[in-house]
């Protein structure tokens, strides 16, 4: 007998006939003598629609009620499937994620895991129950609901999959595995068999929609091995490992594009110690994650410099408020904030030994006619921030480069 934990997303469960389908997979897998834990997400759609009917009450809610929100888009999900699963005659629980034994830190709409006690799983499914648990949701120690962040469903599946010792851990969703590029914009772009965790790790994080970056980050750090598939159909999917010594031969893996960054430029900051210190301090404090940043001498402004970085879309509308509250102690003059960029990347481990990637990357760019205004580099990875309506054709391009 076997232990499989199984995680499908918003598409997958994104209409009656789909979570039957759901059932109709979990009842298969179950035959087979398995215990199944399934991980599901709020249907397609329905967390888009709580965040829009909360802003239409006021245009920065409270963080805390927008968890007590959003956690109830996965309630309804497992109730169905449980429900599905009922009507097939299969045994089936709900558990939100506090009753599973999520227990979470207390930052909100962005939570860290901090333990998980499958006690309440393991009795269920040693009861004969397929065990349903809540995605993107856990509770601190002192029991305020809290969730891990858009896509934090993958996080569960993962963690549970760790702290279950699971045989098995599958993410179903609605494409057939990790690809090259995002098919839906580079027709051309290929399924990967196989794919490290760290360049699934720096594709999740650079805009790659298959998994969420920290659920890849947990099982690296767990040894969690497990494979993306689509629940539409019966494919082989791409099986996330270690990395192995042939995986250096690919040069380049994957070409991602996020469409969901923005720029910020802070003019004028005193060219002084401790500035940046104290801006990027304040930020932190506040949640944010930034990524890129650049820091460029002023031009005719002696003892300034401009510095720009990048963050979630999402996150704008916070950051501009912290900075706008410590502009006057921090010194610099204006905020200037651009949401019309895209931040484009390609990954491999086999960067570490192949030389002259970046001048294929700048070339392929500058031939389809797509200027750089910002560049970060890693080990298997080169990110570079564009003009978003130029995005995708820049992907088109460079993915012909490389893996065309």
């Amino acid at each position: 007998m076997a232990l499989i934990v199984q995680k499908y997303g918003g598409t997958s469960v994104g209409n009656s006939s789909r979570i039957k389908n759901v059932a109709s997979r979990v009842a298969q897998a179950r035959k087979r003598g398995d215990q199944i834990v399934v991980v599901v997400s709020a249907m397609s759609g329905v967390t888009d629609n709580l965040i829009k009917l909360a802003k239409e009450i006021m245009p920065l809610p409270s963080e805390r009620e927008m968890d007590v929100l959003l956690a109830t888009g996965e309630q309804t999900t497992i109730a169905l499937t449980a429900m599905a699963l009922h009507a097939i005659d299969v045994p089936a629980v709900s558990l939100t994620g506090a009753q599973a034994g999520i227990v979470t830190d207390g930052v909100h709409t962005k939570a860290k895991i901090a333990n998980i006690s499958p006690k309440e799983v393991h009795k269920l499914l040693d009861a004969g129950n397929v065990v349903i648990v809540a995605g993107f949701q856990g509770q601190t120690s002192d029991g305020h609901i809290t969730t891990l962040g858009r896509g934090g469903s993958d996080l569960t599946a993962i963690a549970l999959a760790a702290a279950l010792r699971a045989d098995l851990c599958q993410i179903y969703t609605d494409v057939d595995g990790v690809y090259t590029a995002d098919p839906r914009i580079v027709p051309a772009a290929r399924k990967l068999s196989e794919i490290s965790y760290d360049e699934m790790l720096e594709l999740a994080g650079l805009g790659a929609k298959v998994m969420q970056s920290r659920s890849v980050e947990f099982a690296k750090k767990f040894g969690v091995t497990f494979e993306v598939r689509s629940s539409l159909n019966d494919n082989p999917g791409t099986i996330v490992k270690e990395e192995t010594a042939n995986m250096e031969s690919v040069v380049i893996r994957g070409v991602s594009l996020d469409k969901n960054q923005a720029k910020v430029t802070l003019a004028l900051v005193p060219d002084q110690p401790g500035i940046a210190a104290r801006i990027f301090k304040a930020i932190g404090d506040s949640a944010i994650n930034v990524d890129m940043i650049v820091q460029t001498a002023s031009h005719g402004t002696s003892g300034a410099t401009d510095i720009s970085f990048t963050l979630d879309k999402a996150d704008l509308l916070k950051a501009r408020k912290v900075l706008d509250g410590i502009r006057a102690d921090a010194g610099f003059k204006e905020v200037i904030a651009e949401e019309n960029i895209g931040k484009l990347s390609i990954v491999g481990v086999g960067m570490r030994s192949h030389t002259g990637v970046a001048a294929r990357l700048f070339e392929a760019l500058a031939t389809a006619g797509v200027n750089i205004s910002m560049i970060s580099t890693s080990e298997i990875k080169i990110s570079v921030v564009i003009d978003l309506d130029k995005g995708e054709a820049a992907m088109k391009a460079v993915h012909a480069v490389f893996l065309g």
